[in-house]
């Protein structure tokens, strides 16, 4: 399956990108350390997007055919950048903090589903991104 992706340049180092099947819309713009005013996400900041809503996604997917109930989980994907060799994003580590409880076999159901993301798999080997997960029992 192909999906089209349209990325046009504004100028001033932002563009907007249209979505082919859908239509929808949105800019980038260059973070503040790289030139830019951070004024929306950077393209680096997509790939970190990109990994937090898939691995939720693909959650979704699982939780949904056993019937568990994921409204309410979040990701956090904090990306690290590096300068050289050359420019680019070095980590991405994610934490999934669930709002509920679940049991040892929900619980390595839902873990066995984000460490199948596409999008982490895409990721280059350099790039670490490893999975931390909370529940609300290991809260303090």
């Amino acid at each position: 399956m192909s999906i089209e992706i349209t990325a046009i340049y504004e100028g001033q180092l932002h563009c907007r990108l249209t979505h082919g099947p859908s239509g929808q819309m949105f800019v980038t713009d260059a973070p503040k350390d790289n030139f830019g005013q951070g004024a929306a996400f950077s393209p680096t900041d997509l790939v970190a997007a990109a990994l937090g809503s898939c691995t939720l996604t693909v959650m979704g997917i699982v939780a949904r055919r056993h019937g568990i109930d994921l409204a309410g989980t979040t990701a956090k994907v904090q990306k690290e950048m590096v300068n050289a060799p050359t420019r680019r994003i070095s980590r991405l580590p994610v934490t999934i903090t669930f709002v509920r409880s679940f049991d040892e076999s929900q619980r390595r159901l839902l873990e066995q589903a984000a460490q199948s993301c596409p999008v982490h798999h895409s990721l280059h080997p350099d790039i670490d991104a490893p999975i931390q997960f909370q529940y609300p029992s290991d809260a303090p």
